[in-house]
């Protein structure tokens, strides 16, 4: 039996989201059609003018900008931002520091700290059992 290569594709938005841009922002071409994981590779390696303007400027997605503010993408519908936001408007808001994103910011220091207290408890606990350290996930 002979096996054929056939090319992965996935939906623009799969690649958006890898890619880390809003799909409502990229080009019609792109988001027209599947984009193959050689395509993406090349995106990824040789960014054309649109996605470096795109992750530059914006506007983001909801990850990209939870990730940008410190805070949870839970955190960000709390605080009433439920549609993408430009860099200038990220910006703004680290200036302005209003009332939530602070209470965020603190409640997303305290969910890493806690990540941490119990990765150091589990690696102590493997290690007086003499085992490996665990991988995330395992």
């Amino acid at each position: 039996m002979t096996s054929r290569n056939s090319t992965q594709t996935m939906k623009p938005a799969t690649a958006a989201k890898k890619l880390g841009v809003y799909l409502e922002a990229t080009p019609a071409e792109f988001r027209e059609g599947a984009v193959s994981r050689d395509e993406l590779n090349a995106l990824q390696a040789d960014p054309p003018e649109w996605l470096r303007e795109l992750r530059r400027n914006g506007p983001h997605p909801r990850p990209e900008v939870a990730a940008r503010l410190g805070v949870s993408i839970s955190g960000l519908a709390r605080g009433g931002i439920t549609e993408p936001l430009t860099t200038e408007q990220i910006d703004a808001l680290k200036r302005d520091l209003p009332e939530w994103l602070r209470k965020e910011r603190a409640t997303q220091a305290e969910v890493r700290k806690e990540a941490a207290r119990i990765k150091d408890k589990q690696q102590a606990k493997d290690a007086e059992r003499g085992e490996q350290p665990r991988r995330p996930g395992s």
